[in-house]
């Protein structure tokens, strides 16, 4: 069998054989999705979206990560809908209604991905021959709270507080749990989380962080994309 060479964006159905001839299953578009794969679909500049391209004006390719999007491409859609994807800055950007659709076809994967998947399955599979436990990833991010990592690259900068020593040990910074999920740290410390709407609302009542500034937040880090319903719900009740 001739092992084909991927291509730095490879289409659904290269990604799938390269996928097959390394794992020895069968895949496809639905498992790569369910797998963690994010595809992408090149865009052409289009000047309805200018603040979407900046200076790439001979488009750039768009990735497709918002679950509701990846979750109908799973299901069997027959074509693509994009509702939000990420700016040539890769900051997310919500489309305006309906989004963008784009064939099946222009799917495409790219190697690096790919290449990663298949070095995490290998390592997976020689440790469950060994019989060590097999750490389960999950491709959308927890709905419970985001992890120190994640709080640190969204919110940091913001802060003239050592924000990494506030949260260190599972603190919830403001008191007691805080902005920390109950329970989160209960077993293991560095597995807490935090609520990160909570914990922007703190930073601004308690460290002067401007509210601009948090907004700027929300809108550019994707793992806070899911939060975004809340966050917004919560300025509207506080009027800001």
């Amino acid at each position: 069998m001739t092992i084909i060479e991927l291509p730095f964006r490879a289409t659904t159905a290269q990604a799938c054989h390269w996928l097959a001839q390394q794992t020895g299953t069968p895949w496809t578009l639905a498992r790569m999705i369910e797998s963690g794969l994010i595809p992408y679909v090149w865009l052409d500049y289009d000047a309805d979206y200018p603040e979407l391209f900046g200076d790439a004006n001979g488009g750039y390719a768009a990735p497709i990560f918002f679950e509701g999007d990846t979750r109908r491409l799973a299901a069997g859609s027959e074509d693509v809908l994009i509702t939000i994807t990420k700016d040539v800055y890769k900051i997310v950007a919500q489309l305006k209604p309906p989004g963008f659709r784009r064939s099946l076809d222009e799917l495409r994967f790219l190697k690096k991905d790919l290449e990663r998947l298949v070095s995490k399955l290998k390592r997976d599979a020689e440790r469950e021959a060994e019989g060590e436990p097999v750490s389960i990833e999950v491709a959308k991010e927890s709905q419970n709270g985001i992890s120190k990592d994640q709080v640190l690259i969204a919110f940091s900068s913001l802060v003239k507080i050592d924000l990494e020593q506030a949260l260190s040990g599972g603190g919830g910074i403001f008191g007691d749990d805080g902005a920390r999920v109950k329970g989160s740290a209960k077993k293991v410390k560095n597995k807490a989380v935090w609520n990160p709407v909570t914990l922007a609302l703190g930073l601004n009542d308690v460290y002067r962080v401007p509210m601009s500034h948090l907004k700027r937040a929300f809108n550019t880090h994707d793992f806070l994309y899911a939060w975004t319903t809340e966050w917004n719900h919560s300025l509207e009740l506080l009027g800001k």
